[in-house]
């Protein structure tokens, strides 16, 4: 059968029928973003991907109490999400960078311009700034609480609205906005030493 030109919502019909076939489209259509998140979530490729696992195992588990009211992007990163954060309250959290793009699978896609206005073909001077610049501000965001991380990350990487995080987070909408102002709030103070 052919996926593509179904919804997410038809798709998710069809793998509550028991057809194998559309739980791995669903699967292949979230997989990148779901490893984006969690890998910025933890900073550990490996566990990254064991919990990337364990969250589409969670979807499996639970198609069938699945809302479809709700946009089944949130839903996902929803469970995702609170796989992560579990981990992270298991073990120290690491780091957590605004490297790369939002879909980046592996550390080595990531680079260190996230945010940064770069030239197609930077000297290596740039490169070397940027990857100093980069370094800076993941080291303040792995100083943040795990909320305010998680917020910024779903925010300014991932770019969902402000709605969608407060659904994938559980959080009433007022408390994200706050999160995320927080967060910028203590992101701007620590790095207010790269302005000079």
């Amino acid at each position: 059968m052919n996926y593509e030109r179904l919804t997410d919502q038809e798709v998710i019909e069809l793998a509550r029928e028991g057809r194998q076939s559309a739980f791995r489209e669903l699967v292949d259509r979230y997989q990148r973003p779901v490893f984006s998140l969690v890998y910025r979530m933890v900073r550990d490729r490996e566990l990254a991907e064991d919990l990337a696992q364990d969250s589409f195992i969670k979807v499996l588990n639970a198609l069938d109490r699945y809302d479809p009211s709700f946009k089944f992007s949130s839903w996902i990163f929803k469970i995702a999400h609170n796989t992560a954060l579990d981990a992270l309250r298991r073990k120290q959290p690491v780091t957590l960078s605004l490297d790369g793009s939002p879909h980046a699978t592996t550390p080595d896609e990531a680079s260190a311009t996230a945010f940064m206005a770069v030239s197609p073909d930077p000297s290596p001077e740039d490169h070397a700034a940027n990857r100093e610049l980069g370094e800076e501000i993941e080291r303040a965001l792995a100083t943040l609480r795990p909320e305010y991380r998680t917020a910024i990350v779903l925010f300014h990487l991932e770019g969902h609205p402000y709605e969608e995080i407060a659904r994938v987070m559980e959080l009433p909408l007022g408390t994200v906005k706050t999160f995320i102002h927080r967060g910028r709030k203590e992101l701007r103070a620590q790095l207010a030493h790269l302005r000079c």
